[in-house]
């Protein structure tokens, strides 16, 4: 399917065709989610690696070493879903969109439709990856079947509980991570209302995780401590009750036995 034009992508997924309806039918978040997937550049920065020859004086005498230096240079992952998808013998928006779990594609509809309501162009870089998807990936991740994104560890296809989210406004690189920035603080203040957040903040700022999840939990202590304090709280009440209802019988009994003398 060919990459619809940046004026054609905006016409498609405009805040203004995205009913409270579509937010009920799975075909049309599919949709919502893939357009603002086509329309965003699959850029990112790789650091490579050369070593080279150098000569350095150490303890007086000139020697020769070899030392590693390490540069950055942009990469166009574009490939990298179309030959997963194809490996998974999969339509990309099937392998990309579907592979996502349900409940976090709906609050993810939800976050960028407020997102583009607020004067904000979010896109999607990355959605689902299996392990094969995962294994040809570059840079900072997790091992290749313990990725969020839907690795078989976690639940694979289907189970999908991350994406990656990048701003599309912008002529050059630079200007959309610019733009990037600001959509990634917008969802740090607001990302939360709709169950999402960043879990690693700026070691992956594009990624982006529901807030009840295992791996937000894990890099936000705070939340996993009031995940664990929700699951305790009926336990405690029912605790609390029965204490009540233990001391209630104590007193009763005692007035009963100071009744009859």
């Amino acid at each position: 399917m060919a990459t619809p034009e940046p004026n054609e992508a905006n016409r498609a997924v405009g805040s203004t065709e995205v009913t409270d309806e579509c937010f009920a039918a799975d075909s049309c978040i599919d949709r919502y989610l893939w357009a603002l997937y086509q329309r965003t550049s699959k850029e990112d920065s790789v650091k490579i690696q050369e070593q080279r020859q150098v000569t350095v004086r150490k303890k007086g005498r000139l020697v020769t070493v070899t030392k590693t230096f390490t540069t950055l240079a942009d990469e166009d992952f574009a490939w990298k879903d179309p030959k997963a998808a194809e490996h998974a013998g999969m339509p990309m928006p099937d392998y990309v969109i579907g592979g996502m779990d349900r409940d976090f594609k709906l609050k993810l509809v939800h976050l960028l439709h407020a997102a583009e309501q607020a004067g904000l162009s979010p896109g999607i870089t990355s959605a689902f990856r299996d392990d094969y998807r995962q294994s040809i990936a570059s840079g900072l991740k997790a091992a290749n079947d313990r990725s969020y994104h839907g690795g078989s560890s976690r639940g694979g296809y289907g189970h999908g509980l991350a994406a990656d989210i990048v701003s599309v406004n912008g002529a050059t690189r630079a200007q959309r991570l610019i733009s990037s920035q600001t959509l990634w603080s917008w969802v740090d203040a607001h990302g939360k209302e709709f169950g999402i957040g960043r879990p690693y903040l700026d070691r992956d700022p594009p990624h982006m995780a529901p807030i009840d999840g295992k791996e937000y939990a894990a890099h936000h202590p705070g939340m996993k401590a009031r995940q664990a304090g929700s699951a305790a709280k009926p336990r405690n009440k029912l605790a609390s009750r029965t204490d009540h209802s233990e001391a209630k019988r104590t007193r009763t009994a005692r007035s009963s036995k100071m009744g009859t003398t």
